[in-house]
């Protein structure tokens, strides 16, 4: 069993930044895939990030070069930078794990999410 706990959401200008965490518990965290998720309203949830147990990353179009998704194995932590944020950026946040794979494998354990809010 993985629980997973985000962190740093928030209100912000467009242009600006934040960092999202997530902290996990449970055995076996640096053998798991750990992602992020976002759901706005009347919106699908979609995967903007993820980074594979052995360090691999990948990222929706949308975000890349914007976004960074990173790890701490020893802390049992994930982190999402987002830098140069847009008002379509807003969404409910989620922190996911897959058991294995690649960075976009089928998530697992799914986090409560966390609100990031970019204004115009």
């Amino acid at each position: 069993q993985v629980q997973l706990a985000e962190s740093g959401g928030g209100l912000v200008q467009a242009g600006g930044s934040l960092t999202l965490s997530c902290a996990a518990s449970g055995r076996s965290f640096s053998m798991n895939t750990m992602q992020w998720y976002r759901q706005a309203p009347g919106n699908q949830r979609e995967l903007v990030a993820g980074i594979s147990s052995g360090g691999s990353t990948g990222y929706r179009d949308s975000v890349k070069g914007r976004f960074t998704i990173s790890r701490d194995n020893a802390k049992n932590m994930v982190y999402l930078q987002m830098n140069s944020l847009k008002p379509e950026d807003t969404a409910v946040y989620y922190c996911a794990a897959a058991l294995r794979g690649s960075w976009s494998a089928p998530y697992v354990y799914w986090g409560q999410g966390t609100q990031v809010t970019v204004s115009s």
